[in-house]
C-alpha cells in the first residue's frame, strides 16, 4: 500500500491550517502518515471539534437537581422521578440534507437515535425543525419534499414517533436548509451506559453494518461554506437503512440489559475515528485497532477510508473477554456484524494497525479534547443601528373598510405563512402513535408522552424566532429559550431542562461570531432564570453559501414534567360559553414582527419587550393554574399576535369567539389596531376557562404579579374581534379553518 505524500495542497485539502499542521507535527514529533492526516482534520475539524464554540459553550448552565449527565456524552440525562431518566440530545444535518434531502435527513434521524439507546435508553419521541428558503421555488418544493419523507422513512420505520416540531420558510435559507433532529428517551436511572473505554485488557468490539465509502469527509464538508459545487458533494453524504438500525437497538439494549457491555458509542460523524479516540479519552486509556478486521462491503479499502467512513448504524463497544462470546451471539442472533477488532491499552495511544502493521499512533486525547481553541474576532454589522431602526409612522395601517387591505385580509395571510400555518400536510406522514405513548397530538403548543409504568408525562417543545436572532440576537435567544418555556407550561408542564442546535454562518467572519456570542450570552440567562441548564446540544457553523448566511438560528428544545398526565392542556378552545382570557400583558411593539414580515415586506426593528422574571412566572402560574384544575386550554402568543393566537384556539377546537380587546390598552391609551392584533406580545397567553374560575384566576395572576384580561366568550361559527368599538376581524370559521389547513398545499402548488 502506497500512501500520497504530505504536501501543502494535500494538508489544505483537508481544511487544517499551516498553524494546525505545524501543531500536529508537535505531537507526533514526525511528519503524519496519511491515515493520521485523515484522522486530525476530521477530529479537528468545526463539527467534530467545536474549536471556534468551546470557549464559549462555558457560559451555559450545565448542572441542577435533576442532572444525571449533562454535556460531554452522546447524550443528556436527568432524573424524572420514579427512578426513570429522560436522555435527549438535538443534531444538525443540514449541509448533508441540502445535497441529498432524503438521505441526508433519513440518517439524521438515525445519528440522533443512536445517541440515545447509545446510553442505555429506548427511543420514544422525535421532534424536528426545519428550515427552506421560499417554496415557490421549485429545488426547495424538491428538498421540502426529501427532507419530510426522509424523516418520515426512516423514524417510521424504527417505531419511534415524531410527534412535533416547526417550519419556517424564508429566503435566508435558499442557500443553506437547516435539517435539526431531537430525539428523548427513556430509561431506568441506575442503568445508564456511557461512552468511555475503561478496564485495560477489555476487548474493543465493531457492531452493526459494514462499514463501506460512503460519508467519507462528511464532516469535514459540515465545516466548510457552500460555493456553487454542492451536487459535486453527495459522495460525502450518507446512505441510512432503518431496518439495520432497528435491529442495532434491539441487539444493544439486550446486550446492555444482560449487563455485557463496558462502554459504548455510536460511529456517527468521523466515523471509527472519533468512537475509538473519544472512548480512549474520555477514560483516560488507549485503543489498540486492528482494522483489517472491521466488516467491509466495499474491495480494496484503505486504512485512511476505513477509519473515516461514516457509513451508518454501526456501534464500538468495549466489553469485558469473559463476556465476550456470549454478546458476539446476540448480534448473530440479531443478523448483524459483531467483531473484535481491538482491545483498550493503557498507554494513552489510539493505535491503528493494517495487517499487523503500524498506519497512525496518536496520543488519543490529542485527538479528541487537544483541539486548537480560537477566540475569534467579533464585532456587529455595520447595518445593525439601521436593522434595528423603525418608524411605524411609515407602516400603513389595515382598514375596516379597505378591499384589499383590511384586517381580515391581513389575518388570512398571517395564517398562511409557513411559519403558522398548519403542518399537518408534514405530520401526517410521519407516525406519531407508534408505541401508545403519545398524548398530545402534533399541532398544540408542546408535545406531550406518557412516561409508562406511572402517572406522569413529558412535555416538549422546539422553538427559534430566526428573525428575532437576526435583528438582536442576544433577546432573540432570550425569547428563544423563554416560548419554548411558555409552550411546555401551556401544556401544563414545568420546564426542567433543554438541549440546542445552534446554526450560524461563518464563524470566522467577525458579524457572525458576534451574532454566536450573543446568542450563547442570550440563551445563559434566560436559562439560569428558569432553573433549566443545557444538558446536551449541537454547532453548526458555515450555514453560509456564496458569502450569504443564515439567519442567526439557535434552536433550543425544551422538556417539562407533567405530574399527572391525565391533567394536561391543548391550545384548542374547549367547548361554548367558555370565558377567553389574557394572561400576561400586551404591548405597543410590532418590530420584528411576522405582520411587518407577511404584510408589508418589512424585517425591522427589534424583538418586543422582554422580562425573563415575569416569564417564568407565568409559567409557574399556568403549572398551577392547570395542577388546580382552573383552565381548559392555554396557547402563547408568539408570531402574529393575539389575533393569530386566538385563531388558533378556535381552529383548534372548531368552535368560534367573540372578543373585545379594547380592556388590554396599556396605560388607558388606545393601541393601533394591526399592533393590537398582530403585535407579538411576550409573556402573554391566551386562556379559556369555565365564567366561575375567572375571579379566582384572576387572584392567582395579581399575586404572581400578572396581568390577567377577561376578553370574550367561545361560542358560535364566526371569530369577531372588536377594538375602540370596531369589529375589526369577522371571519367564518369554516374559512379560518379552511385557509389554515390548505396554506402549505398551495405553497407547493399542489390540487387540494
Amino acid at each position: 500500500m502506497i500512501e500520497p505524500k504530505i504536501t501543502n495542497e494535500l494538508i489544505r485539502e483537508h481544511g487544517l491550517t499551516p498553524s494546525e499542521y505545524q501543531r500536529i507535527m508537535q505531537i507526533l514529533g514526525r511528519e503524519p502518515t496519511f491515515t493520521e492526516l485523515g484522522i486530525f482534520s476530521v477530529m479537528w475539524s468545526e463539527h467534530c471539534s467545536y474549536k471556534s464554540s468551546r470557549l464559549h459553550l462555558k457560559n451555559f448552565p450545565t448542572t441542577g437537581e435533576r442532572v444525571i449527565q449533562g454535556p460531554g456524552e452522546n447524550a443528556g440525562v436527568i432524573d424524572i422521578g420514579g427512578g426513570m431518566a429522560a436522555v435527549f440530545k438535538m443534531e444538525s444535518h443540514n449541509h448533508p440534507s441540502y445535497i441529498e434531502p432524503y438521505q441526508g435527513a433519513a440518517t439524521g434521524v438515525g445519528g440522533i437515535l443512536r445517541d440515545i439507546f447509545t446510553m442505555g435508553a429506548r427511543p420514544v419521541a422525535s421532534l424536528n425543525s426545519l428550515r427552506f428558503g421560499p417554496l415557490s421555488e421549485p429545488y426547495h418544493k424538491h428538498l421540502f419534499s426529501g427532507v419530510v419523507g426522509g424523516i418520515a422513512g426512516y423514524g417510521n420505520c424504527m417505531g419511534v414517533p415524531t410527534v412535533g416540531g416547526e417550519l419556517y420558510c424564508h429566503p435566508c435559507y435558499s442557500g443553506n436548509i437547516l435539517v435539526n433532529v431531537f430525539n428523548l428517551g427513556i430509561a431506568k436511572k441506575e442503568r445508564i451506559f456511557y461512552g468511555k473505554a475503561s478496564g485495560i485488557g477489555n476487548l474493543v468490539i465493531y457492531v452493526g453494518a459494514k462499514t463501506g465509502r460512503d460519508g467519507i469527509h462528511g464532516v469535514t464538508m459540515a465545516s466548510e461554506e457552500f460555493k456553487d459545487d454542492a451536487q459535486q458533494k453527495k459522495p460525502n453524504v450518507q446512505i441510512g437503512d432503518p431496518f439495520t438500525e432497528k435491529l442495532l437497538l434491539e441487539a444493544c439494549l439486550e446486550a446492555m440489559k444482560k449487563g455485557l457491555i463496558v462502554g459504548i458509542q455510536d460511529m456517527g460523524g468521523a466515523g471509527l475515528t472519533s468512537s475509538s479516540s473519544e472512548m480512549a479519552g474520555r477514560a483516560g486509556t488507549g485503543i489498540e485497532l486492528e482494522i483489517s478486521s472491521v466488516p467491509q462491503r466495499e474491495q480494496d479499502m484503505i486504512p485512511y477510508e476505513i477509519m473515516l467512513s461514516e457509513s451508518q448504524e454501526r456501534m464500538l463497544l468495549v466489553a469485558e473477554p469473559s463476556k465476550r462470546d456470549e454478546l458476539l451471539e446476540i448480534f448473530k442472533k440479531w443478523d448483524l456484524d459483531a467483531t473484535v477488532i481491538g482491545k483498550v491499552t493503557g498507554d494513552s495511544y489510539l493505535r491503528v494497525k493494517w495487517h499487523g502493521s503500524t498506519v497512525a499512533e496518536i496520543p488519543a486525547a490529542k485527538i479528541s479534547e487537544d483541539a486548537p481553541i480560537y477566540d475569534r474576532p467579533s464585532a456587529p454589522p455595520q447595518n445593525q443601528g439601521e436593522l434595528n431602526t423603525l418608524d411605524l409612522k411609515d407602516v400603513l395601517e389595515p382598514t375596516v373598510d379597505s378591499i384589499n387591505f383590511n384586517y381580515n385580509t391581513c389575518l388570512l395571510r398571517l395564517l398562511s405563512a409557513p411559519a403558522i400555518a398548519s403542518k399537518s400536510l408534514v405530520w401526517q406522514q410521519y407516525d406519531h402513535m407508534v408505541r401508545t405513548d403519545t398524548v398530545v397530538l402534533p399541532g398544540s403548543d408542546a408535545a406531550l408522552i406518557r412516561v409508562k409504568g406511572t402517572g406522569a408525562g413529558i412535555a416538549m417543545s422546539v422553538d427559534c424566532n430566526s428573525r428575532y436572532c437576526y435583528l438582536d440576537p442576544y433577546w432573540g435567544a432570550v425569547h428563544t429559550v423563554c416560548e419554548a418555556a411558555r409552550n411546555v407550561a401551556c401544556c401544563g408542564a414545568t420546564p426542567v431542562a433543554l438541549t440546542d442546535c445552534l446554526n450560524f454562518g461563518n464563524p470566522e467572519k467577525p458579524h457572525v461570531m458576534w451574532q454566536f456570542k450573543q446568542a450563547i450570552t442570550g440563551i445563559s440567562d434566560a436559562c439560569r432564570v428558569f432553573e433549566t441548564p443545557v444538558i446536551s446540544g449541537n454547532v453548526s457553523f458555515y450555514n453560509e453559501t456564496l458569502a450569504t448566511a443564515i439567519y442567526p438560528t439557535p434552536i433550543v428544545a425544551m422538556v417539562g414534567i407533567i405530574e399527572d398526565v391525565r391533567r394536561h392542556l391543548t391550545q384548542g378552545f374547549a367547548g361554548d360559553g367558555h370565558a377567553v382570557m389574557v394572561l400576561g400583558q400586551t404591548c405597543q411593539e410590532l418590530g420584528a414582527s411576522e405582520y411587518l414580515s407577511v404584510c408589508h415586506d418589512i424585517e425591522k426593528g427589534l424583538p418586543p419587550a422582554i422580562d425573563i422574571n415575569k416569564e417564568k412566572q407565568l409559567c409557574m402560574l399556568l403549572s398551577r393554574l392547570n395542577k388546580d384544575g382552573l383552565l381548559l386550554s392555554a396557547h402563547d402568543c408568539s408570531e402574529g399576535g393575539l389575533a393569530v393566537a386566538i385563531a388558533e384556539s378556535a381552529i383548534s377546537g372548531s368552535i368560534g369567539v367573540e372578543a373585545d380587546l379594547s380592556l388590554l390598552r396599556q396605560n388607558g391609551k388606545p393601541l393601533r389596531g394591526d399592533t393590537m392584533l398582530f403585535g407579538e406580545t411576550a409573556t402573554s397567553v391566551v386562556v379559556s376557562a369555565r365564567h366561575e374560575h375567572v375571579y379566582e384566576i384572576e387572584t392567582l395572576a395579581r399575586a404572581a404579579g400578572l396581568n390577567s384580561t377577561l376578553i370574550g366568550t367561545t361560542g358560535g361559527d364566526h371569530m369577531r374581534l372588536r377594538l375602540n368599538n370596531a369589529t375589526l376581524v369577522n371571519i367564518s370559521l369554516t374559512e379560518l379553518t379552511i385557509t389554515y389547513n390548505n396554506a402549505l398545499e398551495k405553497s407547493l402548488g399542489q390540487n387540494i
